[in-house]
């Protein structure tokens, strides 16, 4: 059975890799700010500060509760209410 790796090894391998996307993430933020209008009222945007505040805590499992933000809830009739037409054969 493989050993995990020790987080220093896993900060070492991965800093520059997550700077990246924080840098990436900040200016995406930056340009929203720069852009006319706002997006106060759009609930994708209380989506992404749910998300950041999963980011920011130290719960286990971050990724799979951030995914879960963005996801659909299940439902039983989802092809129906997605007019899904099921495979013919």
């Amino acid at each position: 059975m493989p050993v995990p790796m020790t987080a220093p090894k896993v900060l070492d391998r991965e800093f520059f890799e997550i700077r990246a996307k924080l840098l990436e993430i900040a200016a995406s933020f930056d340009r929203l700010d720069r852009g006319a209008g706002t997006v106060e009222g759009d609930p994708r945007m209380s989506l992404i500060r749910e998300a950041l505040d999963v980011l920011r805590s130290d719960e286990p499992d971050r990724a799979e509760a951030i995914q879960m933000i963005f996801s659909r809830q299940y439902a039983a009739d989802w092809r129906k209410s997605l007019k899904v037409v099921p495979p013919k054969g």
